[in-house]
């Protein structure tokens, strides 16, 4: 029916805001409606608890008997930290359930539905590609134990993304930079490399006027554990988390300035693989729930995850300027990239242009 595809879609919406803020768990929406009025609206709230369908419950009261749910994600059947979701519309009387994904989660899937036709509520499971396109990150992290993963470029209309002659940190303007922090604050973490901390010395934090702030992880591959005990990231490591990917062999014979580091409150991601490839670099991350992480780092590292087929959607800034002669640090295979993406979106944002590719 339009009305479920409507009711559907706005629950799928309210759910998009909690990107970034909800890990470990997926962020769900939930929209209660009775007499075609909604009576309880709820997403996942920050750090993962308490779930949509309690806080559209919560909100509803008694009314919430007879009503029509509709949920973006399979409500959960079992027991966590929290009771099942699905035992909860049950016990408020719910009379139907919409769901816009089912949950591939082995302790869910099928469950929850199951569930609640047991006591009686009709079912409905109308998959969207909203829905599932906002839980491709949960998803990739159960059943392949990667991160959904996303890359930024910032480049000069020729593909550059620096000027060769120290002529400034920025090629885009300030609508771009502010986009870009927009875009972070629906990721659980950022990763950059080594390299660009110390050409940049970069904060790696949403400055946007976004409240509450997202707790982003700033993640830093660091082959050689090489990160300075002055860099901005070290200096607020206690205040906003900053985990450090390095191999065995690193933290081995650079002992002393791990553990100055870790006093410092950085976490450490050790792995066997020194060559940091990008396979292991999410593996690490997803073996900490991480399942959105989001790439803004130089050109080597950005290339070698582009070559990995690991990244499924590349969001690229393009400066006005042209570099020519004067630019440095071109983008490895990036044309080839594009020309085999699918543009999905595209934009001006004051003189640059935003485009995003699904890959």
């Amino acid at each position: 029916m339009l009305r479920d595809t409507h009711f559907l879609l706005h629950a799928t919406r309210l759910a998009e805001r909690g990107l970034g803020r909800t890990w470990p768990n997926p962020s769900v929406g939930c929209i209660l409606v009775k007499n075609n009025t909604i009576i309880g609206v709820g997403r996942t709230a920050e750090g993962g608890r308490p779930h949509a369908e309690t806080e559209a419950l919560k909100q509803a009261g008694d009314a919430a008997r007879g009503a029509t749910a509709y949920v973006s994600l399979e409500p959960c059947a079992h027991h966590g930290k929290t009771p099942p979701c699905a035992q909860a519309l049950i016990d408020a009387g719910i009379a139907r359930v919409v769901i816009g994904c089912e949950d591939t989660d082995p302790r869910v899937s099928g469950k929850g539905a199951a569930m609640l036709r047991a006591a009686g509520i009709d079912v409905v499971i109308k998959p969207t590609p909203e829905a599932i396109r906002l839980n491709k990150g949960f998803f990739r992290r159960i059943e392949q134990n990667l991160p959904y993963v996303a890359l930024k470029l910032a480049t000069s209309a020729d593909h550059f993304m620096a000027r060769g002659d120290g002529g400034g940190q920025w090629l885009t303007g300030e609508f771009a930079r502010q986009h870009g922090h927009l875009l972070r604050a629906q990721f659980d973490c950022i990763i950059t490399g080594i390299g660009t901390v110390l050409a940049d010395d970069p904060l790696l934090t949403v400055r946007a006027p976004i409240a509450p702030q997202p707790n982003l992880v700033r993640v830093v591959c660091d082959r050689h554990l090489r990160l300075p005990l002055k860099s901005k990231l070290v200096k607020t490591a206690n205040q906003i988390p900053l985990w450090v990917i390095t191999s065995t062999e690193a933290v081995e014979l650079n002992a002393s300035h791990a553990t100055e580091l870790r006093e410092a409150g950085v976490k450490f991601l050790v792995v066997e693989d020194g060559t940091l490839a990008p396979h292991t670099i999410l593996a690490a991350l997803a073996t900490e729930s991480i399942t959105r992480a989001f790439i803004e780092s130089g050109p080597t590292l950005s290339a070698a995850f582009l070559a990995s087929g690991l990244v499924e959607t590349l969001h690229h800034y393009h400066a006005h300027l042209t570099l020519g002669n004067a630019g440095k640090s071109p983008i490895d295979g990036l044309n080839t990239t594009l020309a085999k993406a699918t543009r999905t979106d595209a934009r001006a944002l004051g003189d640059d242009t935003y485009e995003r590719y699904e890959l």
